[in-house]
C-alpha cells in the first residue's frame, strides 16, 4: 500500500491530505484541499454551512469517495492502492479494515434504541473486531466512567438526555481503541443547557492527547481547546492557524465576516480578550 509523502518519522502527521477533491452532481464541494494533521492535534474546522466541512470529514472516513487528491491516516494511503502510479479502489472488506481506526461522532446519535448503554459501547469491539466480551465489558464500563456515565449502563437510550447519549456515542467511538476521533457538529442537535456536557467530554478527551479533528460552531470551544482552528469557504481552506489568533483577529475578509455574524447569532464578542478583575481573568464566552 503507498505511503505518504517521505517525512521523517517522528514529523509523520497523522492525517495528510493532499489536493483532495469532491463534487455532488457537478458540483465541486472540495475543491483541493491540503491538511496535515500531527498526532495528540487538535483542530477545529470552522465555516459557513456548505463550506465543506463536513463533506472532508467523511472523505477521511471513506463515507464519501474522493474524486481527486489522495488522504492518509498514519501512513495508510486510504480507501485505494497504488500501484506503480495508478490508483485501484480497495474491495469493502479492506476498507472497513481501515475504517476501524477512526472513530467519528456524528451530530445524531444513532444508538440502538433496544440495547442498554453498556450494550450500545460494547458492539462494535465484539461484532466488528471479535474481541472477548469480558475484556470489552470492562473498557466500556471504564469509558462509561470517564465520560460522566458511570451510573447508567444499564439505562437504555430513550431513558437519556441528549447530552448522555451523545457522550454514550463518544465512550462507543473510543471503545473501538481509535487512534483518530472525528466529530461532526456533536452539539447542534443538542438543547442549549445540554451542550456543556458534551463540550466537557470532549475538553477531558483532548486532554488525553487523542488526536481529534472537530467541525464545530463552538466558538468558546475552538478558542479554548484546539491547537489549530481552519476556516473553510466554497470548498477551500481561506485561513488557519492558533485559534486566539484566527478568531481573535482574523486576517481574511471571509474570515472576519463568519465570525461577526457568528458573534450576533450567539449575542457574544468573540474578539475581545478575557477583561481582568482583580488580577484575574473573567471568561466571557
Amino acid at each position: 500500500m503507498a505511503t505518504a509523502p517521505s517525512t521523517p518519522a517522528d514529523e509523520m502527521p497523522l492525517v495528510r491530505a493532499v489536493n483532495v477533491l469532491k463534487s455532488f452532481s457537478g458540483n465541486q464541494v472540495l475543491k483541493g484541499i491540503d491538511m496535515d494533521v500531527h498526532r495528540g492535534e487538535v483542530v477545529c474546522l470552522l465555516g459557513p454551512s456548505g463550506s465543506g466541512k463536513t463533506t472532508f470529514l467523511r472523505c477521511i472516513n471513506q463515507l464519501e469517495t474522493i474524486d481527486g487528491g489522495r488522504i492518509w491516516v498514519d501512513g495508510d494511503l486510504m480507501g485505494y492502492e497504488d500501484r506503480a502510479g495508478t490508483l485501484y479502489r480497495l474491495n469493502n472488506k479492506r476498507i472497513a479494515a481501515q475504517r476501524r481506526e477512526i472513530g467519528m461522532c456524528f451530530q445524531r446519535f444513532n444508538l440502538f434504541p433496544h440495547k442498554t448503554v453498556l450494550e450500545n459501547v460494547m458492539e462494535a469491539p465484539i461484532q466488528v473486531k471479535g474481541e472477548k466480551k469480558d475484556v470489552v465489558e470492562k473498557r466500556a464500563i471504564d469509558l462509561l466512567a470517564k465520560v460522566g456515565l458511570a451510573d447508567k449502563p444499564s439505562a437504555y437510550p430513550g431513558q437519556l438526555s441528549g447530552g448522555q447519549q451523545q457522550r454514550v456515542a463518544i465512550a462507543r467511538a473510543l471503545c473501538m481503541q481509535p487512534k483518530l476521533m472525528l466529530f461532526d457538529e456533536p452539539t447542534s442537535a443538542l438543547d442549549p443547557e445540554l451542550v456543556g456536557e458534551v463540550l466537557t467530554t470532549m475538553r477531558e478527551l483532548a486532554e488525553t492527547g487523542m488526536t481529534m479533528i472537530v467541525v464545530t460552531h463552538e466558538m468558546a470551544f475552538a478558542r479554548d481547546v484546539a491547537d489549530r482552528v481552519v476556516f473553510m469557504d466554497g470548498g477551500v481552506v481561506v485561513e488557519q492557524g492558533h485559534p486566539k489568533d484566527v478568531i481573535n483577529n482574523p486576517q481574511h475578509p471571509r474570515t472576519q465576516t463568519f465570525l461577526r455574524r457568528m458573534a450576533a447569532e450567539d449575542h457574544t464578542k468573540i474578539p475581545d480578550p478575557a477583561p481582568m478583575v482583580d488580577g484575574t481573568a473573567t471568561d466571557i464566552l
